[in-house]
């Protein structure tokens, strides 16, 4: 598991299928959950802002598309590029889920924006927005522990082995914050920001040097489409 404050360098707003390849490397090698989804949406056209889902949106909000956005810059903070609040990663989360995910899916997500803030309260009394970086920060490290608990589990039914999470079965919804985690790292990778600030961007056609020397640290450089 990539802890929160580990900043991989990934991700591009072209090559969205490299994009998810990379995330799946940064969630364990686990295929996404919405990964086939995700990878279809690629083909579909690019000409309707982010944007859209802020203002008389059926399904977001804007008070959910800022939720999201905190979530996700807890996710992937501001360090030395910023984070992905700058990136408009809610915006980009909610179209997925919108346009995207399944009905199943879209369901499981939108009780679980309603079951982290609960789980907040619960947690520190008082909601997610109105948290300290460090009480959203231990909730989310809490939450991701148990998302991964639960899919390994889903995944050991699915291969006919028991299950060590009682309840989870093959037929399991994916977990909520799973889903969450998912799409702030592929919105974050696929923006412009994660693709020429958080990596090292080239505008093509440039020079092609099929051997580059890499230190361990440095960002790694974005490929093109």
């Amino acid at each position: 598991m990539t802890s929160f404050d580990e900043r991989d360098r990934h991700g591009e707003p072209i090559d969205r299928r490299a994009a998810i390849q990379r995330v799946t490397a940064l969630l364990g090698g686990v295929a996404l959950v919405g990964g086939d989804a995700l990878l279809s949406s690629c083909a579909a056209p690019r000409s309707r802002a982010l944007s859209s889902v802020d203002a008389g949106d059926a399904m977001f909000s804007a008070a959910d598309i800022a939720f999201l956005d905190e979530i996700a810059d807890t996710i992937l903070p501001e360090t030395d590029t910023p984070g992905a609040k700058a990136a408009e990663t809610g915006a980009y989360m909610a179209l997925t889920v919108r346009d995207v995910y399944s009905p199943e899916n879209q369901q499981v997500f939108l009780a679980g924006m309603r079951q982290l803030e609960e789980e907040c309260v619960r947690e520190h009394g008082v909601g997610f927005m109105d948290a300290t970086p460090a009480q959203r920060l231990a909730l989310l490290e809490r939450l991701d522990r148990e998302q991964k608990a639960y899919m390994d589990a889903r995944a050991a039914a699915r291969r006919g082995e028991p299950s060590p999470v009682p309840g989870v079965t093959a037929d399991s919804p994916p977990h909520y914050f799973r889903l969450m985690k998912e799409l702030a790292l592929v919105g974050y990778f696929t923006s412009e920001i994660g693709y020429t600030q958080a990596m090292r961007y080239v505008e093509p056609p440039g020079r092609y040097d099929p051997c580059v020397p890499y230190e361990p640290g440095e960002r790694i450089w974005a490929p093109h489409a």
